[in-house]
């Protein structure tokens, strides 16, 4: 469905929009934003990224993963500190 379909219209005017207003959020949310903080989220929470791109609905895995990449510097930072872990300390090297 285009973003500009009259159907698309009719939602957001009358469904989304006015559920945003009643649960007291910002009418500057789109469907779009609610689509990438989902996947984003699944990601982040170790979702297997073949299983959020499925939900997507992204033919690769390769597409999901590159359009959703910046959302992943925390969890490169949590896999470097993993990896520090696992390699002997600098003091065990010198002795």
């Amino acid at each position: 469905m285009s973003h500009r379909s009259p159907r698309r219209r009719f939602l957001t005017h009358y469904h989304f929009k006015p559920t945003l207003r009643r649960v007291g959020l910002s009418e500057e949310i789109r469907l779009y934003d609610l689509r990438h903080s989902y996947v984003a989220l699944g990601l982040l929470s170790g979702a297997p990224p073949k299983v959020v791109s499925e939900q997507a609905g992204h033919a690769r895995v390769s597409f999901t993963l590159d359009t959703y990449a910046h959302v992943l510097p925390e969890e490169l930072e949590g896999a470097s500190d993993k990896l520090e872990g696992l390699l002997p300390s600098e003091a065990s090297l010198n002795s």
